[in-house]
């Protein structure tokens, strides 16, 4: 008895979650499933040729070699002190308000995400940085911590983003439109998280006290620290948008930049070099192995037919083209119970694209959307990396505590995701002064 391509990708989808389940890493799962799959219906002297290939090609694909560049600038970043340096003047400027240290948390991490690319490296940088500032001012740990775990998010759209690098790259898109398209979105979720620490604030102020003042003098001093953050920032972008060179050479820019700021202001020594490198191979080799699986996956389901299947299934669907939209969303807010982003947005892009196109999106605009999507999955229960990442380093604040304390945020993320829906312009405005 024969049975189906259909089932036999019914049966790889159930095969990977499984594995999952059974806390195999997640590109293992997929590269496991994939290559089984596709020797069952292709033959296994051609799922071993695959397998071989596959791992090959990615791992020197000049594309892709973006990734660990911009990994690497965050990691001498962090090395460097400049979170500490974009905290301290939050707090200078905002610290006397009553929420003030928390605006000033978020506002550090929008600032390190324009430098580093990586929510989880933003949520891990911060919580060392920020979070005992707060809980000795007197603020709720729980809500401390959820407030990071939020801000974290921002890592992925605000330009660099890997995230967006990896969509760039997978639908063809212009990566540079991509990085401009992230921009006004990632202020309006700071704005938007500034309304909801000042909501509770007013709400609960024993939940955050106000902080010390500082003086004019004492205030200015500590913009001069943001140099070295924004003469990244200005570099990496300004050199894009400028036609200077292209997004991968300006990823290699800004890892040598970071590395000489770094070095003349005597922040960086062989010991934080040497940790940055590691900590970069070790997170590009995660990303990675994501890739390969996700690869190996996506020639099973070819094979199977099931990609072209569900495009015409998603297009012919009769609740018009926002309907598909929404039920597109609520498929990634079930799947980030489940899965990181990475593996989201190499899972699926090959599968909601070519049908978000064929309904006639934007592709700029859908890739802020998609980003925008799969942060949910960072810190929602029962998966949020980022709250996982928090609660490693801070281990006398339980999960669940981190989650309650994301509440008020994935509530003002949904708010920001339907204006984002109703309104392409605000995503697309800044790219459509990009040649």
């Amino acid at each position: 008895m024969s049975i189906s391509r259909e089932m036999v990708a019914l049966l790889g989808f159930v095969g990977m979650f499984a594995l999952m389940a059974l806390r195999v890493p997640i590109g293992v799962s997929m590269g496991i499933v994939g290559v089984v799959g596709f020797g069952a219906l292709s033959g296994w002297k051609p799922a071993l040729n695959l397998l071989s290939n596959v791992p090959l090609s990615v791992v020197t694909d000049y594309n892709l070699s973006v990734i660990p560049m911009f990994i690497l600038m965050g990691a001498f970043a962090t090395r460097s002190g400049m979170s500490k340096e974009l905290f301290a003047a939050g707090r200078a400027w905002l610290g006397h308000l009553r929420g003030g240290l928390a605006m000033a948390s978020i506002a550090a991490c929008g600032g390190f995400a324009a430098i580093n690319g990586s929510s989880v490296a933003t949520a891990a940088t911060m919580t060392q940085v920020a979070l005992p500032e707060m809980r000795r001012a007197g603020y709720s740990g729980a809500l401390s911590a959820g407030l990071i775990a939020a801000g974290g998010t921002l890592g992925i759209m605000i330009p660099p983003s890997v995230i967006f690098v990896l969509y760039g790259i997978m639908t063809e898109t212009d990566i540079s439109k991509l990085f401009a398209a992230g921009v006004l979105p990632g202020l309006l979720a700071i704005v938007f998280y500034f309304i909801v620490v000042q909501i509770i604030a007013w709400r609960r102020p024993d939940l955050m006290p106000r902080g010390d003042s500082h003086s004019w003098s004492e205030r200015f001093s500590t913009l001069r620290g943001l140099w070295a953050t924004i003469l990244l920032f200005a570099f990496v972008l300004g050199g894009i948008y400028g036609g200077l060179y292209t997004v991968t050479e300006a990823a290699g820019v800004g890892a040598v930049g970071t590395l000489v700021i770094g070095l003349l202001r005597g922040r960086l020594g062989p010991r934080g070099i040497k940790d940055a490198l590691v900590d970069t191979l070790r997170v590009s080799s995660a990303i990675m192995t994501i890739v390969i699986g996700a690869y190996l996956f996506g020639y099973f389901l070819t094979i199977t037919q099931f990609t072209q299947q569900a495009v015409e299934f998603l297009v012919h669907l009769p609740v018009g083209k926002y309907g598909v939209l929404a039920l597109v969303l609520v498929g990634y807010f079930i799947l980030g119970a489940v899965m990181d982003e990475l593996a989201m947005i190499l899972l699926t892009v090959p599968i909601v694209f070519p049908a978000m196109m064929q309904l006639g999106f934007d592709p700029i605009w859908f890739g802020v959307i998609i980003v925008m999507a799969v942060t949910f999955g960072m810190i929602c229960p029962p998966v949020g990396i980022n709250v996982f990442v928090i609660n490693s380093i801070v281990r006398d604040i339980s999960l669940t505590d981190i989650y309650r304390g994301t509440m008020p945020f994935i509530a003002i993320d949904v708010v920001r995701l339907v204006i984002l829906c109703a309104f392409p312009a605000i995503s697309l405005w800044l790219p459509s002064f990009v040649q």
